[in-house]
This record gives C-alpha cells, sequence and structure tokens, in this order.
C-alpha cells in the first residue's frame, strides 16, 4: 500500500483500535467484523513498514509511533466528519446535521427543550450534542456550534453573547424546613451547609470575589461534577449556586440569601467558514432567542 493513497478506513480502524485497546473492543465501536479489523491493521502496519501496537497483559498497547500519529488522525477524523455534516446541508432546505457542543448542565437542563422546538420548525435538521465542559476546538471543526459560559479566546471564531443568566444560592424546602435560613454565606460555609468542588476551586474564587473566604472542607458535599451538584441539592443535601431559570422550575426549591448572586454569561459560537450554511445560520438565530428567552424567563 502506498501512503499516498491511504484509505480513510484503515485510519479509522487505526483510531478504535486506540481508543478500545483490542482488535474486539473496535470491531464492536465500528460495527465490522473482526477478521476486518485485523486486516486493517495488517494493511497500515505494511504501509508504514513498523507495528502500531504491542502486545501486552491490558490488551493492545501503542508503540510510539501510534501515539505520534494520533493528532494527525483525530484531526482527518474531525475533517471527514465536518465533510459528512456540510454534505447532508447541501440544497435550499434547512436540512442536514449539526454537531453541538455544551456543558453538562447546559445540555441536560438547558438545551434539549430548545432544540426540540427548532427541530419542529425545521425537521429536516439532525442534531448531535457533545456533552463536555471542556472548550472544544471549533477552529478545527469538533463542532459546528458551541455553546459556551466564557467568552472564547480565539479571535478567528465568530462569538455572540446571547444572554447573561442570573445565579443564586438555592436549596430544597426539606432541607430549610431542618436547618433553617442562613443569615450570611459566612455562616452557611461555618455550617457546613453549602455543596461545592471537590478539586476544582471555581466557587472558592467566586466567593473570594464577594469578600467571602472559603475553603475546601468548609463544603458540607463536594462534586466537580455540576450535574451532580444540582441532584444533591434537589435531593437535600445542601444549598447549591443554581441557574435561576433552572431552579425556578421546581416549587420544592428555596431560594436563600437572595442578595449573593452573580451572573452567567452564554456565548454561541461558531466557525466563520459555516457562516454562510442555512442549517448553522438557522440554528444560530434559533439559539439566540431561545438562549435571550430563558434568561429572560428568570425575571
Amino acid at each position: 500500500m502506498s501512503l499516498a493513497s491511504l484509505d480513510w478506513a484503515l485510519c479509522r480502524t487505526f483510531l478504535a483500535i486506540l481508543r478500545d485497546g483490542s482488535l474486539s473492543g473496535a470491531a464492536r465501536r465500528l460495527g465490522v467484523a473482526h477478521p476486518t479489523i485485523r486486516r486493517h491493521l495488517e494493511e497500515l502496519e505494511s504501509g508504514l513498514g513498523a507495528p502500531l501496537f504491542v502486545r501486552s497483559p491490558s490488551g493492545l498497547a501503542p508503540t510510539e509511533l501510534a501515539l505520534t500519529l494520533r493528532d494527525p488522525a483525530e484531526a482527518m477524523e474531525s475533517a471527514f466528519e465536518q465533510m459528512v455534516r456540510q454534505a447532508s446541508g447541501t440544497g435550499d432546505a434547512v436540512a442536514g446535521t449539526v454537531r453541538i457542543t455544551a456543558s453538562e448542565v447546559m445540555s441536560v437542563e438547558v438545551l434539549p427543550p430548545m432544540l426540540a422546538r427548532i427541530k419542529q420548525a425545521h425537521p429536516g435538521l439532525t442534531f448531535e450534542l457533545d456533552v463536555s465542559d471542556d472548550v472544544a476546538d471549533v477552529l478545527r471543526r469538533d463542532a459546528d456550534i458551541a455553546v459556551r459560559m466564557l467568552r472564547p479566546t480565539q479571535s478567528d471564531l465568530v462569538a455572540r453573547r446571547t444572554a447573561s443568566v442570573p445565579l443564586g444560592l438555592f436549596a430544597h424546602r426539606d432541607w430549610v424546613k431542618a436547618n433553617g435560613e442562613p443569615v450570611s454565606l459566612p455562616a452557611l460555609l461555618r455550617g457546613g451547609g453549602l455543596i461545592g468542588y471537590d478539586r476544582e476551586t471555581l466557587l472558592i474564587q467566586a466567593f473570594l470575589a464577594q469578600g467571602v473566604a472559603a475553603e475546601r472542607p468548609d463544603f458540607g458535599f463536594r462534586t466537580d461534577s455540576n450535574l451532580a451538584q444540582l441532584a444533591a441539592m434537589r435531593a437535600g443535601l445542601g444549598v447549591a449556586v443554581c441557574q435561576i431559570p433552572i431552579a425556578a422550575r421546581d416549587p420544592a426549591m428555596v431560594r436563600l440569601l437572595p442578595k449573593v448572586g452573580a451572573a452567567l454569561e452564554v456565548w454561541v459560537v461558531s466557525h466563520p467558514n459555516l457562516r454562510a450554511s442555512k442549517r448553522i445560520r438557522a440554528c444560530l438565530d434559533a439559539l439566540d432567542r431561545e438562549l435571550a428567552g430563558y434568561a429572560a424567563s428568570a425575571t
């Protein structure tokens, strides 16, 4: 095999083996037969003239060459997926696949009803939702649209500040009944009633900005998952910082210390080369309206 005529299917197999650590796992991931995966690997290694994996007690371990090839292979994967999405949206209709990336909370608590309304308006759209708190590289086309809580730093991206979502401190009414309403944020911290982060320090930094010193032991329940924090609040484990529109949906949620609060900026980000796409533009405009309405529902 000439590397100049490298088949994408071989690279796809390579990435699957790299991610699963076995031929059988790669076969299941790709939905192809085990002998096909083996043949692809042999063909790729023959063209490279070097092994990509060696057997280990835990499966197939990547060689140094395989690790070197991972980034360019993933860049090929991203470009191929973008090509497929782009091809799916040709023509005059607002149709095709739109890949969106957003944080855990936005993906689970906020975006689904919005996407349902967008799809109702444009039935030809198909959505892919990448649930991640990491900032996706939209420049590399890992996603068509990113919904982020902070302004992107890459100047080559098109970013819209669509909303400012207010935050507050909330607890389940059962927790309030058992513990009473805190008279101040320092008192809440001393009582260990606050739900906070485990390893991250975002909440500690936010409190410092309000002149309140907090340390990790001050939090009575700790987790770095924002979804888990919401679940703990709803279960009555303590007081958590929550987007006001989310808490307002549940009559069992009680807002505490209303003078303590902040706002979360929401940015919708896309690649400038996608602006001409009808499906992307339709989704961007719709998300602008939906997110602005969501933020306004808190007032």
